[in-house]
């Protein structure tokens, strides 16, 4: 007998579950099944007119069906408890909500467009360490034996008598070493300085070199690389000048300036025609092959065509930076 009323009270409970919808039929379910007045409060009176031998089993059987109802309540009121009391209508027709979605870094931006220039104009585009040897970062460049960049106050050295490259010219000389002329090509990537980090200054930034070595390179074609490049990142109508400069590893070599807005005269890159030194240094005959090279810093050129005064700005991840570039 009470087998079967067991029976009957999960077949009732198990239909009456399968219909809740919200939080107010889950308390009810429990109400119905579990409370004082329910059918299971009624199971346990029954209890006393079972044969004592059979009392055990029955018991047993009772405190299994709590067991099962109980753990049925619970299910509905977590999966309904913290919802509306009116049943939710869901319309699988409407288009989703899209999630907020990133953005390229505006370095990365402003290397992509860089590179998407030069590649217009035929330039190859390499990639080399960032842990460097003596060799490619200082002697292969004309880069003499005392002079002060060598020094710890401005290159980073390893233990190993290694060091962390201070400018990407040294993907040029790897390039030169594995690649007979003609060619052309641009590295960019990430030089490390030990300076003191302020609005204009940081330990590590990011470099774009370029090169072009063939039998017969002139001056006049560097001009008019730099003219193109320069037209095409910051207007037909930008202002540029050459100055006279000296670097180890060209020569002769400038510096190229822009006039920007309401600024004035801005350094943008450092250039000239490679040094006879340089290809020796790599097993070419300078008598055979000229070439040019130039160099830019990328975060000089995101300040100032965005107007950012502060180089650090670049590395805090501020979102409410980043998103005006999103």
């Amino acid at each position: 007998m009470i087998a079967s009323h067991i029976a009957e009270i999960k077949a009732e409970a198990q239909q009456a579950s399968g219909l809740v919808k919200s939080k107010v039929q889950a308390e009810a379910f429990r109400v119905q099944f579990l409370g004082k007045k329910s059918r299971l409060t009624g199971l346990f009176q029954l209890l006393k007119d079972v044969p004592a031998a059979e009392k055990s089993s029955a018991g047993g059987q009772i405190n299994t069906l709590k067991v099962w109802l109980t753990e049925t309540a619970e299910r509905l009121s977590a999966e309904f408890g913290q919802g509306s009391d009116t049943p939710v209508f869901f319309d699988s027709t409407l288009p989703g909500i899209r999630p907020p979605m990133g953005s390229l870094h505006l370095l990365t931006q402003t290397v992509d467009e860089i590179l998407s220039i030069f590649e217009r104009m035929g330039f190859d585009v390499a990639e080399g360490p960032e842990v460097e040897d003596v060799f490619h970062n200082f002697t292969a460049l004309n880069v003499p034996e005392d002079h002060p960049a060598r020094g710890p106050n401005d290159t980073f050295y390893t233990e190993q008598g290694n060091l962390l490259r201070t400018q990407t010219s040294t993907v040029q000389i790897r390039y030169m070493q594995n690649h007979k002329p003609p060619f052309r090509m641009v590295a960019p990537g990430r030089v490390y300085r030990p300076d003191t980090v302020d609005a204009s200054h940081s330990f590590m930034f990011h470099q774009m070199e370029g090169l072009l070595v063939d039998k017969q390179v002139s001056f006049a074609e560097l001009k008019g690389v730099l003219h193109l490049f320069l037209r095409e990142l910051f207007g037909k109508d930008v202002k540029m000048r050459f100055r006279p400069h000296f670097f180890p590893f060209t020569e002769p070599s400038v510096e190229v300036d822009i006039e920007w807005k309401n600024r004035g005269w801005l350094e943008i890159l450092g250039a000239g025609l490679v040094d006879p030194n340089v290809f020796k240094a790599v097993g070419y005959d300078p008598q055979l092959v000229k070439g040019f090279a130039f160099g830019m810093g990328v975060e000089r050129i995101a300040m100032i065509r965005h107007g950012i005064p502060d180089i650090r700005f670049f590395y805090e991840n501020d979102i409410r930076f980043l998103r005006q570039f999103s």
